[in-house]
């Protein structure tokens, strides 16, 4: 069964950074677009970035943009995503996704994406 697996989060303190994993379960990354999701409490769910298959296309909400950086190594079958400066507002857990579009594109919209991790909780505070 093809799953994705999440990991990083944890709780940090306003300012700080953190790097999120996606690791798959089940498959590789190679000719997958992934995209980078997250939901805050009492909202619905938002993407915030993605990269294509192969790396050749990225895209940061505008608003996340300077702070949200996507990349991945394919040899490890792992995508990342480095924030930074983190914000209150930013407390969400985080999930990845999966799709084989075959484009060289990426989407932010969630009904694109097949597969789907547990999320990881990141919650900014001091």
């Amino acid at each position: 069964q093809r799953q994705l697996v999440e990991s990083g989060g944890g709780l940090v303190q306003p300012g700080g950074s953190l790097r999120l994993s996606c690791t798959p379960s089940g498959f590789t990354l190679d000719n997958y677009d992934i995209g980078w999701f997250r939901q805050a409490p009492g909202k619905e769910r938002e993407g915030v970035s993605c990269i294509s298959a192969t790396g050749g296309f990225i895209s940061v909400v505008r608003s996340l943009k300077g702070r949200f950086t996507v990349s991945r190594d394919n040899a490890k079958s792992t995508v990342f995503l480095q924030i930074d400066r983190l914000k209150p507002e930013d407390t969400a857990v985080y999930y990845c996704a999966a799709e084989s579009t075959g484009g060289l594109g990426c989407s932010f919209a969630s009904a694109t994406y097949a597969y789907w991790g547990q999320g990881t909780q990141v919650t900014v505070s001091s």
